[in-house]
């Protein structure tokens, strides 16, 4: 089984890894300049890691904004394709930018093997299908409500990271993931009508499949990151978002295939349009790097500040009403 495969691969990544740590640690000692190296990680790692968490507040605002008396004029199958399009461009114009500055190497061609490029099929797949449902349970759920249930991204995340790949997480880790389903349901409260919570039934079980898509999809786009640490992310990420375009353009043609050619490819598209596929482009990329430096936890922890963003942001714009209960459950 290719998942199977992946994870057994991680898992000799990962040592790897550790040894190469333990060399630089060594150097180190040695006098070597590793501490400044890691510095320059850490700055890295912090600065993509900011700005991911600043267009993820910034999505569920722009996807609703995007819709025209409650719904959207434009084809979502399109928009989608678009976002893959376009993260594909600006990963081909970062690698030529490399193939000008340092030439063709191994690590940075684009001509690879089946074994390497059969792996992309299943996140591009799982990608889809979670991507669509964003903008469909915006029907059920508010752009601050939206952010609150993205969190259930941490829990699906932590649980696969210890199925699929084995990796252990401390007592303490597992208590925050429990705190955190506990803040989301606390947030969710509804005082004022005779529903328990503000979302109804619909909206929790597309949030909690979409947990379970990000969650699976994340972990195993991150072992495939992983796997050959040397390898240049803009090749990883092209073939990736090929098979991105690939799935979307067959979602096009099963579900919009009529409107798009009655009415136009880009029918509907507006300047915040635009601006909500830029974001989800550059969203998308910040991802990438974010899993192959780093890991899925920082990543989906980056939703749980961009919740608070979203909230304040939607005060002013949507006249969004902050609660007891939401205060509470976002604390």
């Amino acid at each position: 089984m290719e998942y199977k495969r992946v994870k057994d691969e991680f898992k000799e990544t990962d040592s790897i890894e550790d040894d190469i740590e333990n060399l630089h640690e060594k150097k180190s000692l040695l006098g070597g300049d590793s501490s400044s190296r890691e510095h320059s990680k850490w700055k890295i790692k912090s600065i993509v890691t900011v700005l991911l968490t600043l267009l993820t507040s910034s999505q569920a605002i722009l996807i609703v904004w995007s819709k025209r008396a409650g719904k959207y004029e434009y084809s979502v199958t399109t928009a989608n394709f678009s976002v893959e399009a376009l993260k594909c461009t600006l990963s081909l114009l970062a690698l030529t930018r490399i193939w000008r500055n340092e030439g063709v190497t191994e690590d940075n061609k684009l001509a690879t093997s089946l074994n390497e490029i059969i792996v992309y099929p299943i996140p591009a797949a799982l990608y889809l299908v979670k991507n669509l449902l964003q903008y469909y349970i915006f029907a059920y759920v508010s752009a601050p409500s939206y952010q609150i249930l993205k969190n259930l991204n941490i829990i699906s995340t932590g649980v696969l990271y210890h199925i699929m790949l084995k990796r252990k997480l401390s007592e303490i880790q597992w208590a925050a993931f429990i705190l955190l389903c506990a803040g989301c349901t606390t947030a969710q409260l509804d005082s004022s009508s005779d529903r328990v919570l503000q979302t109804p039934f619909q909206g929790w079980m597309m949030a909690i499949v979409m947990a379970l898509l990000s969650g699976f999809a994340g972990v195993y786009t991150e072992a495939i990151m992983k796997k050959r640490p040397s390898r240049n992310i803009n090749v990883q990420n092209f073939w990736l978002y090929v098979f991105g375009m690939v799935f979307n353009a067959v979602a096009i043609l099963v579900q919009d295939f009529d409107a798009v050619m009655n009415k136009g490819f880009f029918y509907g598209y507006t300047l915040i349009t635009t601006c909500m596929i830029l974001n989800h482009a550059l969203s998308g990329i910040a991802v990438s790097v974010v899993m192959k430096y780093a890991d899925n936890i920082v990543k989906v922890y980056s939703t749980s500040v961009a919740m608070l963003l979203t909230a304040v942001v939607s005060v002013f714009l949507f006249h969004f009403h902050l609660s007891l209960a939401f205060i509470l459950g976002s604390t």
